[in-house]
C-alpha cells in the first residue's frame, strides 16, 4: 500500500524564556542573549500513514499532537528529522488559523485558497460552494474579527474541504460548533473516505476515533506510545489519561503493574441455546471473568455497547452504586444483567472494564470483546422498540378540539367502530 505521509525521526524543540529584556540597556548588558530552558515537544517520532487511510491521534493536552500536525502541514519546521507528504494538503488545525481579522470573509476565502495552492480563478469557481457550506451568505462581506467562534470554524472548515486535497489534517474541529455543523463535517469526512483521500484526525473524542479511523496513534510527552487498531489505542489512551502505571500492556490486555485482569467475556440472552439471536425485549446477561492477585476494594464495573457502525448505544453511569464491588484475592465473575433490551435489528458489540471508584485508575478494559445479535420479528423500524398503549375517546360535549381532562376515561382503540357509531 502506498504511503501518503512519512514521518522519520521527527523532534521539535521550543525555547522557554523565564525572563525578558525589555530595554536597550538590558540587552546590551546581556549581550543580546536571554536565558532559556529547552523544551522538547516532539522526540524521535516515527510513523507511516497510508494513502486513503483515516488515521487518528490521541493523547492528553500538551503531548505533542498539534505540534506534530503543524510539522506535517509545514507550519512548523522540525528541529531534526524528515517529513514527506505525497499529494496536495489542506489543514484545519485551530480556530481561525490563517485568517486576517481585518479582512472580510470573502477576502479571507481567496487568501486561504491561495495559501492552499489554488489559483484565483479556481477559488472563484468554488466560492459559492464554500459560502454555502459555511452558511455565511449574510455575513461574507463583514470583517472576520466580528465573527463568532462558530462562524470562524465553519468558514475555515469550508475552505479546507472545498479545495479537495489529497491529504486533510483536522485538529479537534469535528468537536466544535453546533450539532448540525458537526453532522455536516462528518458527512464530508465520509465523502472524502469514499473518494480514497487521506485524513489525519486529532481528537479527544474516543467515539470519533473509533467510528472513523482504521488505526490510531497514542502520544505522551512528545513520544509515540503505540500505533494500533482504535480499540486498543483508546484503552491505552484512557490509561494514560488517568495516570495508570506503565503503558507497556501485558499479553492479557491489562496494564503492566496492575493486579487485576479481565479474562473471558460472554453474552447470553433469553433465547441462548435455541437460536443465535435475541428478540427485542428479551433479557441480556454479560459475564466477565476477573483474575486478581490482590484484594481490590471500591472497584467499579463498567460496560459499553456499540452498534455495527461503532456508534455508542449505551454506557453505564460511572456513579451508579449498582456497579460498585469489592474484589477479593483471586477475583471472581462480574455479571451485568439487563432485564429487557429494547434494541431492534443489528449486531452489537460489548466492552467491559473495571476501574477505581475515584476514577483515577483503570485496572483493565476489554474493548468490543464480545457481541450479540438482535432480530426483530415485527414490522417496527428504527433503533429501539418502545412499548406504546394506544386508546381513543370521543370529544366531550361536541366541543371540537377539546383536550381531555386529566383522569378522563379512554376506550381501547379496537373499540373505534363501536364508539364512532
Amino acid at each position: 500500500m502506498a504511503v501518503a505521509i512519512e514521518v522519520r525521526d521527527i523532534s521539535k524543540q521550543f525555547r522557554l524564556y523565564s525572563e525578558k529584556h525589555t530595554s536597550l540597556k538590558e540587552r546590551v548588558i546581556h549581550g543580546g542573549k536571554m536565558p532559556f530552558t529547552p523544551f522538547w515537544a516532539l522526540r524521535d517520532v516515527n510513523v507511516d500513514i497510508n494513502q486513503g487511510e483515516t488515521f487518528g491521534i490521541l493523547g492528553r493536552n500538551g503531548c505533542g499532537k498539534s505540534t506534530l500536525l503543524k510539522c506535517i502541514a509545514g507550519i512548523l519546521k522540525p528541529t531534526s528529522g524528515e517529513i514527506r507528504v505525497r499529494g496536495s494538503l489542506a489543514a484545519m488545525l485551530e480556530l481561525g488559523a490563517g485568517f486576517q481579522p481585518d479582512l472580510s470573509g470573502r477576502d479571507n476565502i481567496f487568501l486561504n485558497g491561495s495559501l492552499l495552492g489554488l489559483p484565483r480563478s479556481e477559488i472563484a469557481k468554488r466560492f459559492d460552494d464554500i459560502v454555502a457550506f459555511a452558511e455565511l451568505e449574510d455575513f461574507i462581506d463583514n470583517q472576520v474579527k466580528f465573527y463568532s467562534s462558530g462562524m470562524y470554524v465553519r468558514l475555515g472548515f469550508a475552505v479546507a474541504v472545498n479545495v479537495e486535497p489529497d491529504v486533510l489534517l483536522v485538529d479537534e474541529v469535528l468537536a466544535v460548533g453546533d450539532a448540525a455543523f458537526q453532522r455536516k463535517c462528518m458527512d464530508h469526512v465520509k465523502k472524502f473516505q469514499r473518494e480514497g483521500r487521506t485524513i489525519v484526525v486529532v481528537s479527544h473524542g474516543t467515539d470519533t476515533i473509533r467510528q472513523n479511523c482504521g488505526r490510531a496513534m497514542v502520544m505522551n510527552h512528545g513520544q509515540v506510545i503505540t500505533v494500533d487498531e482504535p480499540g486498543e489505542a483508546i484503552r491505552i489512551y484512557l490509561a494514560d489519561l488517568l495516570g495508570v502505571g506503565t503503558l507497556a500492556g501485558s499479553e492479557s490486555g491489562g496494564i503492566e503493574g496492575n493486579v487485576l485482569a479481565i479474562g473471558t467475556v460472554q453474552a447470553e440472552h433469553g433465547g441462548s441455546g435455541s437460536r443465535p439471536h435475541m428478540y427485542p425485549g428479551e433479557s441480556l446477561t454479560v459475564t466477565a471473568d476477573v483474575d486478581s492477585l490482590d484484594a481490590v476494594p471500591n472497584a467499579m464495573a463498567t460496560i459499553a455497547i456499540h452498534d455495527d457502525k461503532n456508534e455508542l448505544v449505551f454506557a453505564s453511569d460511572p456513579d451508579d452504586p449498582a456497579c460498585a464491588m469489592d474484589i477479593p484475592v483471586g477475583g471472581g465473575v462480574v455479571r451485568f444483567y439487563f432485564p429487557e433490551v429494547p434494541l431492534l435489528d443489528g449486531t452489537y458489540s460489548v466492552s467491559v472494564g473495571v476501574r477505581s471508584a475515584t476514577e483515577t485508575a483503570i485496572f483493565d478494559w476489554k474493548d468490543q470483546v464480545t457481541q450479540f445479535e438482535v432480530a426483530n420479528p415485527g414490522r417496527s423500524t428504527g433503533r429501539v422498540r418502545l412499548p406504546v398503549d394506544v386508546s381513543f375517546r370521543l370529544r366531550s360535549s361536541g366541543h371540537t378540539g377539546e383536550v381531555p381532562a386529566v383522569g378522563a376515561q379512554f376506550a381501547p382503540l379496537a373499540g373505534w367502530e363501536e364508539t364512532a357509531s
